[in-house]
């Protein structure tokens, strides 16, 4: 009882990927490649959130595409220097954004917002003359 038994282990012998193989690998590559350069085009545009979309119809605050354009580059901004929450004041609108998912959270027209309190934002942007 005292003595241990060995068994051997036997090996597999090493299957060598064929031409086919590899040209399937450098083709997924590729798609991942294209699909990072995608994540990284989108990264820089906004999201309107569909309670955003609904605030906007609403209220009848109609942003052009020239001014969407600036404020995802502000946004961008406020990203680059730490900011997660920020106020977007417009001329004709407030926007609650969250730069951290590039998503406009909510939105209201200035006059409303005059008198509301907004908390957990930690920027503001204001671009009352674009």
């Amino acid at each position: 009882m005292d003595k241990l038994i060995f068994h051997p282990i036997h090996t597999q012998p090493v299957i060598k990927p064929n031409g086919n193989a590899v040209q399937t690998s450098k083709q997924s590559k590729s798609t991942f490649s294209a699909h990072i350069q995608t994540a990284l085009r989108t990264d820089s545009q906004l999201i309107v959130s569909k309670h955003a979309k609904q605030r906007l119809q609403q209220r009848g605050i109609d942003i052009s595409a020239e001014r969407w354009g600036k404020i995802e580059e502000k946004v961008q901004e406020a990203k680059q220097m730490g900011v997660k929450e920020s106020l977007v004041l417009l001329e004709e609108a407030a926007l609650i954004v969250s730069a951290k998912n590039n998503t406009v959270i909510t939105a209201m027209d200035r006059k409303e917002a005059q008198t509301q309190i907004f908390t957990n934002i930690n920027g503001t942007i204001i671009l009352d003359n674009y």
